[in-house]
């Protein structure tokens, strides 16, 4: 497993300027205090060649033992902020976990059977780290929408950052901020841009209401910023949006329509609006960069980073070096095919010279043996000009099984009125087959998401 001089985020971040650090409300890591100080202590030594469960309290503890564990480490097994205790085992069971580093701040996971329990601590303390045999650090990561014991892929830093562009020397330093948790996929890969890029990072702490993120990010001066499309709704509504003038606005992890591209490209008139597919397994497939839903054909052709694209039983399925190696853990499902494709689940639909993506296969609702993809009515329904979001679920029918109803936020100043539900119904109709044009349109004053920031479309 190991090789002289693997690439670290310690190799990253050699000669951070002071000016350089990730921020959080009310507290900040500095990235120029590596590797002369640390969050780990005397066990920084011990944790060498371990397989180490990460689950340090908050973003900037997982930042700093990040930083300090990749390339020492011999697996680092990320934990996102919200994984139940009754599931703890099973990660260190299939991760083959030696040790846990968790928020010294409080009491360490208890029944936890590790050989090392170390705590993580803010901010940096001065310590002169034992030498290690240098290791290709395995990155392991929780999948998302998973029931039961999670599932866990295993990455390395190279298929972490294959998407990420090396700065150049006299390039301006990006400072970037995400509604993403970086113990997901997408926080992770803005993290990983923002030490590869060697730029800054600011976060949104816990429970953060988004005005005072956006005021904080406005006042940081942060010039690239990523969320879901369900984040960036939630932006739209808010009067702070105006504190950000951003370079660069990255959208990921559900279906950027044209309706929120258009709002963003309105809001913020001179920054470049991408929208960029990616997955914990399928790594990031490509980016979007022309303002409009969908992607073009041509990428079927392309092979640009060695990036193939197949149709697989419907659904677009991936095939590059920024894939994930294997799914971890005993009688794990193989993650690719024999020709080294993965599988994204995510449906696909060809209109014209471009493809748009319709939904998941696995969200597909059935009326009368008729398949609706929930997304494809949102589309329809959010392009309203009365609408701000749509959420579209099956509801029970006794004779077709079940029928497509809506919940659906209105722009603010905008009245509720029969005759506006008239108007999306007819609208829908306009567009979509008959059986796929919503029976019930219900309005309400907002939708749930999930903690990763994505329209939660179940319970």
């Amino acid at each position: 497993m190991s090789r002289p001089d693997p690439l670290s985020l310690t190799d990253l971040l050699a000669g951070a300027g002071a000016g350089r650090a990730i921020g959080m409300k009310g507290a900040a890591l500095p990235l120029g205090g590596f590797p002369g100080a640390t969050s780990l202590g005397e066990n920084l030594g011990a944790l060498a060649g371990r397989a180490v469960v990460l689950m340090a309290g908050d973003q900037l503890k997982t930042a700093a033992a990040l930083i300090e564990l990749d390339g020492r480490a011999r697996r680092i097994v990320l934990c996102p902020p919200d994984l139940e205790a009754k599931h703890l085992n099973a990660v260190i069971r299939d991760a083959k976990a030696d040790a846990i580093v968790y928020d010294g701040d409080g009491p360490p996971p208890e029944g936890a059977d590790v050989a090392l329990i170390a705590p993580c601590l803010l901010p940096l303390a001065a310590h002169a780290a034992p030498a290690a045999e240098r290791l290709a650090t395995e990155w392991i990561l929780l999948t998302s929408g998973t029931t039961g014991d999670p599932k866990m892929v295993v990455h390395t830093l190279a298929s972490l950052t294959g998407a990420i562009a090396k700065a150049a020397p006299e390039a301006a330093r990006p400072h970037w901020a995400t509604f993403y948790d970086i113990r997901r996929y997408g926080g992770l890969q803005i993290f990983l841009r923002a030490i590869a890029g060697g730029g800054s990072l600011t976060l949104r702490s816990a429970g953060e209401a988004i005005e005072d993120f956006l005021n904080r990010a406005g006042g940081a001066g942060v010039t690239h910023i990523s969320g879901t499309p369900s984040h960036w709704r939630l932006v739209l509504m808010n009067g702070a949006a105006r504190r950000l003038d951003p370079d660069y606005v990255r959208l990921s992890g559900e279906i950027a329509d044209a309706a929120i591209l258009e709002a963003l490209s309105a809001l913020y008139p001179r920054a470049r609006i991408g929208h960029a597919f990616a997955s914990t397994e399928a790594g990031v497939g490509f980016e979007v960069d022309d303002g409009q839903a969908g992607f073009p054909a041509a990428y079927f052709e392309r092979r640009e980073g060695g990036i193939a694209l197949k149709i697989a039983d419907g659904s677009l399925a991936i095939r590059s070096s920024r894939t994930a190696l294997r799914y971890l853990g005993k009688g794990a499902p193989a993650l690719q095919d024999e020709d080294g494709f993965v599988d994204t689940g995510d449906l696909i639909e060809l209109r014209g010279d471009r493809y748009y993506f319709v939904g998941r296969r696995g969200g597909i609702i059935n009326v009368g043996g008729a398949k609706v993809n929930p997304e494809e009515v949102e589309a329809v329904i959010n392009a309203h000009a009365g609408v701000h979001a749509s959420l579209v679920k099956a509801r029970k029918n006794p004779i077709t099984g079940a029928l497509v109803a809506a919940d659906v936020v209105l722009n603010a100043g905008v009245a509720e009125a029969p005759s506006l539900k008239d108007e999306i119904i007819a609208a829908c109709a306009k567009q979509l087959a008959p059986y796929k044009v919503p029976a019930l349109v219900r309005f309400v004053p907002s939708l749930a998401v999930t903690p990763s920031g994505k329209l939660a479309r179940h319970g």
